[in-house]
């Protein structure tokens, strides 16, 4: 059979590939069917702005700011010049009794645009540390402050915390927790908020939905306020494929933690540094977490770096006991690197110069009617938008969850559409800096994958 006939027929056969020039077996690679990629690798080679290259030269358009995290567009040489200076100085310094003024200079940057009241900055190296280390803030808070009996976790159904065993415990995607029974004890969860019967191709945030934050009473009731240390929400879930809250949910959940004592986690490890086009979700939505965790764009994904954000309340709340005793036993070898601080401060600088942390509002509503145009087309049972992330939901094919999506997703890369994918459903994000026209393509390519697939 003739190649160009073996390419067409399927559409999960990746096109342009150099064949036999790179070994692909000893790379165990994270969250990918391995067998089946390393049949047909989707391989990239370089990036610059909006676009990545291909090893074969081909540009493919980034749908999702690579994953959540490259915010101001690639190949920015602000940073990669900030690193290599950082390097040639100070390669490395600890964090465990001793310091550098970067990791100080890098904290009062972020306490300066975080929201009113979280500037107290604990940094990690990824979302899933965060996730992780925010857990035991809230759990050595209650310790300090005289509520031991605090030590219960709720999380949400189809969340998404990380990999760490503390995310994971509360996160709520099935397959996830499936593949790792042995989970973190004391910990439940609340119901979703993905309506499909009422909410389906709502733009914005959804109309119904708000009185789901009621389930979290119905977790009180059962275990008791004074057993629950934290609830951690995403306020926009983004791996299951970006579920906006109902109009009043955030501010519902705020306010049943307030009148039990529980601490309010949001996960803006996808939603900070301009997503929504405001600095972070918490401002979109005017709700104040106690804690909130952060990465991906933090360093706009070219330097692992996490932070979780306290407030004042938690904050001081460890500070206690005599001065020379550590107030919080945690940390990690890498927490506040050199190398990611500078990383971090030329890209808040990228940030402020162009705007970036807010530009997406002025987009957004073009980005929301260009993606509700797919409503119609073959299969398309849900479309979802909040500032710039998007979501377009498929209905799975018989007894193949999964399949139409990969299939739809293959055919984008082939004719020049980078996305991620989230069983049959799509998730968007594209970098900061996203045009119109990258909109207008954007939308088209995926239009086009989807008929043909259909």
């Amino acid at each position: 059979m003739p190649l160009l006939a073996r390419q067409h027929r399927s559409a999960a056969v990746t096109l342009h590939q150099i064949p036999n020039t790179i070994k692909t077996d000893s790379f165990w690679m994270p969250f990918t069917a391995n067998r089946q990629f390393k049949k047909a690798p989707r391989l990239f080679s370089s990036a610059e702005g909006m676009h990545y290259t291909t090893v074969d030269g081909r540009k493919v358009i980034d749908g999702s700011a690579g994953l959540w995290c490259v915010n101001a567009g690639h190949g920015r040489k602000q940073i990669a010049a900030a690193v290599e200076r950082q390097l040639m100085t100070l390669d490395f310094a600890p964090s465990f009794q001793m310091g550098h003024p970067l990791a100080f200079d890098f904290a009062e940057r972020l306490a300066e645009i975080a929201p009113k009241g979280l500037d107290r900055v604990f940094f990690t190296n990824s979302g899933s540390e965060s996730v992780d280390t925010a857990l035991k803030i809230a759990l050595a808070y209650h310790r300090a402050t005289g509520q031991a009996s605090r030590t219960r976790l709720i999380g949400r159904e189809r969340g998404y915390h990380g990999v760490g065993f503390g995310g994971t415990s509360v996160g709520g995607m099935v397959a996830n927790r499936r593949a790792f029974t042995t989970l973190l004890p004391g910990v439940d969860h609340i119901r979703h908020t993905h309506d499909l019967g009422r909410n389906a191709f709502a733009k914005d945030q959804p109309e119904h939905g708000a009185e789901l934050a009621d389930d979290l009473e119905r977790l009180v009731a059962l275990h008791g306020a004074e057993t629950i240390a934290a609830v951690i929400v995403e306020p926009v879930p983004g791996s299951t494929a970006v579920l906006p809250p109902p109009k009043g949910y955030l501010q519902r959940l705020r306010e049943i933690c307030d009148k039990h004592g529980i601490l309010l986690i949001f996960d803006e490890v996808i939603t900070g540094f301009g997503r929504l086009g405001t600095p972070f979700a918490a401002n979109f939505f005017g709700v104040t977490p106690d804690l909130m965790t952060t990465a991906k764009g933090i360093t706009n994904g070219t330097i692992p770096c996490g932070a979780v954000f306290a407030s004042r309340k938690v904050h001081d709340g460890l500070m206690v006991g005599p001065e020379n005793q550590m107030e919080l036993f945690h940390g990690y070898t890498y927490s506040a690197h050199p190398t990611a601080c500078a990383a971090g401060i030329a890209t808040l600088d990228i940030y402020k110069d162009e705007g970036l942390l807010t530009r997406g509002a002025s987009i957004a509503e073009y980005w929301r009617d260009a993606l509700h145009s797919l409503k119609g087309l073959p299969n398309v049972v849900d479309i979802r938008n909040c500032g710039l992330m998007g979501a377009v939901e498929l209905a799975p094919r018989d007894g193949v969850v999964g399949a139409r999506g990969y299939d739809v997703m293959v055919d984008c890369f082939n004719t020049g559409l980078y996305l991620r994918m989230s069983g049959d459903s799509f998730a968007m994000s594209p970098p900061l800096i996203v045009e119109k026209s990258h909109i207008d393509q954007m939308v088209s390519i995926l239009g086009d994958a989807i008929k043909k697939v259909a």
